[in-house]
């Protein structure tokens, strides 16, 4: 492979991590909030307010369903404003983060909501408050499932990049449509997706392995 090849994809991989693993950080936060939200503030939840409920789950489906090349588009005036600029991968990480947070934010939610009735009954039963059920029953009993959706949310965020890269976020989807594809070098697209099925094939054997870890230390200790 020529040196210049081997230049653009090692940059191209640099910014593509970069953008995956930021976009992670600040869609991990606001999806976990919205998570919990959605589980506590459910009709029966530890802190039950219906209204909030509805009106968090329907601004996260309206957002899932907006095709992610639109919402990037939406979201340019925003990313102008935070980062000053709509190009590169610091602008596209606003886009990531909104984007994936309701993803997440749903996949939190259901995680949680497999955790059994009887253990947050048990907690109030001994008097404890909701912040106390929340990080010491729900959190560590929904963990192996937290673990594993969170490996599919970030993956997704890293498919997110490329589709970003359209238009002008760089990382590996930009190099692999500029000069993988309009300048027809087969190389550089093939060594694109070669090294985008390797991030996520790390990602997901990763998570795999921190759940089960969570899961033996957990079999161990019943």
């Amino acid at each position: 492979m020529r040196e210049d090849v081997v230049e653009l994809l090692w940059e191209g991989l640099r910014q593509t991590l970069y953008m995956v693993a930021w976009s992670s950080v600040f869609a991990l936060l606001l999806g976990t909030l919205l998570g919990i939200t959605l589980v506590v503030t459910d009709k029966g939840g530890i802190l039950a307010a219906p209204g909030v409920n509805r009106v968090i789950s329907t601004a996260i489906n309206g957002v899932r369903s907006i095709p992610f090349i639109i919402l990037i588009v939406l979201l340019l005036p925003l990313s102008r404003l935070i980062v000053g600029t709509t190009l590169g991968p610091t602008a596209a990480i606003v886009s990531l983060s909104i984007g994936a947070a309701p993803f997440l934010g749903r996949i939190i939610e259901n995680a949680l909501r497999e955790v059994e009735e009887g253990k947050i009954e048990a907690a109030k039963s001994v008097g404890a408050g909701p912040f106390t059920i929340i990080l010491q029953v729900l959190i560590p009993e929904a963990l192996p499932a937290l673990v594993r959706g969170m490996t599919i949310a970030v993956i997704s965020i890293t498919e997110f990049t490329a589709v970003a890269g359209a238009i002008g976020a760089g990382g590996l989807g930009s190099l692999a449509i500029r000069f993988g594809y309009q300048r027809f070098r087969t190389d550089i697209l093939l060594g694109t997706v070669l090294l985008i099925i390797l991030i996520v094939q790390i990602l997901q054997w990763s998570g795999d392995y921190i759940a089960r870890s969570i899961d033996r230390r957990r079999f161990k200790s019943g």
